[in-house]
């Protein structure tokens, strides 16, 4: 069996300093020694509840006017759905031949 390599793991600190962009600081442990982040579970509008989700643009009234003038047509334009209506024929000539062998 080989022998493992040694020394190649980075030094630990136990103690690593984490400064976020608010002010906050704590304590983590890390390969490296000072930490500087913009965002902590202080500040992050997740954590903090203070979450904002403001839709300028009117996506959403969009899609819905998108979809109400569509109506429920749900079908694919373009090749695919092509190819998946000819497959679709092709099966359906394929089963009446079947009915037709049976009746016969």
């Amino acid at each position: 069996m080989a022998d493992m390599k040694t020394d190649i793991h980075p030094v630990y600190h136990a103690k690593t300093k984490v400064v976020c962009g608010c002010g906050n600081e704590f304590e983590i442990g890390s390969t490296v020694e000072d930490i500087r982040v913009e965002l902590c579970s202080n500040c992050h509008p997740f954590y903090t509840g203070k979450q904002n989700l403001i839709d300028t643009s009117g996506r959403v009234e969009r899609f819905e006017k998108i979809m109400k003038a569509t109506g429920d047509k749900t079908e694919r334009s373009g090749k695919k759905a092509k190819t998946a209506k000819r497959t679709k024929q092709k099966a359906d000539k394929k089963g009446a031949k079947a009915v037709k062998l049976h009746e016969a």
